[in-house]
């Protein structure tokens, strides 16, 4: 008989086919379990498996009396209450760097899309603007990345991949981490705040906590400046996005490339509108070989948990205020 396993948050059936054939797994749509399945079934699940924004706290974990192991499916575990977790002796576990270079592509996308103001030359092409050689104030030559300075919040797996690559274009690269660490080349910076006035690209790779939400505020876009672009691949929460809306609509930032917005799917028109922001709907992880690694950490996770070992990619309590992705 195989094991049951709850899939707590809506996944796509692509991503969860997988584990169909070692689990028997019991997929709720994003409902709460007891509303779809007989409670004698939902008294029966040891292990679940969710997205790491999904909020899952105290009062959902105990509608499981039986749960003794959340997964979950990618890096992030932000949704997840660590304390009531480890008060309730169950193991959390995530898919640790799994998906980094796939982010880490996005995210010098995005850097490149908002300093070489890429969706704006698109459309003054497909308009008819250059044919008709009509002027664009957008278009006027921006700085090259060659000698630019980038500066990168959040040192963790995706950060170092991140720096990689931006190191091709020749940039400057600094950091700031909670942790400095000695092994990296990069100039370490001791404060957000110190990064932002010294770089012109500030990338955000942090991972979200309570200690990192709304870090990126008036008073940091402020120190960016209007030379300044912002690239976010981490979480929403982590910037203030009234603060960043006003802070691009005022010219205070020069521009933005965002993968990820404080309420999704939702994002306001103050965004969507504005020229000076590149914005994706958080595909950031979303390749073939990102899901691929991401699913076997999941499977390796929920193995370990069934035959009674500890999980191998396990979170601990006390990295709810980790500052690495």
């Amino acid at each position: 008989m195989l094991d049951k396993v709850l899939i707590y948050s809506r996944l796509p059936k692509s991503m969860t086919q997988r584990f169909s054939d070692r689990f028997d797994l019991l997929d709720t749509g994003g409902k709460p379990a007891h509303e779809v399945f007989p409670a004698e079934e939902v008294a029966q699940v040891r292990a679940l498996i969710t997205a790491g924004a999904t909020p899952l706290g105290a009062e959902h974990m105990d509608r499981l009396p039986a749960l003794g192991a959340i997964v979950c499916y990618g890096t992030g575990y932000d949704g997840v209450d660590l304390k009531a977790a480890a008060a309730r002796n169950i193991a959390v576990g995530h898919s640790p760097g799994a998906n980094a270079a796939a982010v880490a592509d996005v995210a010098v996308m995005l850097m490149l899309a908002s300093t070489r103001r890429l969706v704006v030359a698109d459309a003054y092409v497909r308009d008819g603007g250059w044919a008709a050689a009509k002027p664009s104030p957008l278009m006027k030559p921006p700085p090259s990345l060659a000698g630019c300075k980038v500066g990168i919040y959040g040192m963790g797996a995706i950060g170092r991949k991140i720096a990689a690559r931006v190191a091709a274009f020749e940039a400057d690269i600094g950091y700031f981490n909670r942790t400095r660490y000695s092994e990296l080349p990069y100039p370490y910076f001791p404060s957000l705040d110190a990064l932002a006035e010294w770089c012109t690209v500030l990338m955000i790779a942090v991972r979200a906590s309570a200690e990192t939400t709304h870090v990126v505020n008036a008073d940091l876009l402020e120190k960016l400046g209007p030379d300044g672009h912002i690239v976010n691949i981490s979480r929403g929460s982590v910037i203030d996005q009234d603060a960043l809306v006003a802070a691009l609509k005022a010219g205070t930032i020069a521009g933005a490339g965002l993968d990820v917005f404080a309420r999704e799917p939702h994002v306001p028109d103050e965004l969507t509108t504005l020229p000076n922001v590149v914005v994706t709907p958080h595909i950031g992880g979303n390749t073939r070989e990102s899901h691929v690694a991401m699913q076997a950490c999941v499977i390796a996770n929920l193995t370990a948990f069934f035959a009674g070992d500890k999980l191998p990619y396990a979170v601990s309590a006390s990295s709810a205020g980790s500052q690495t992705a």
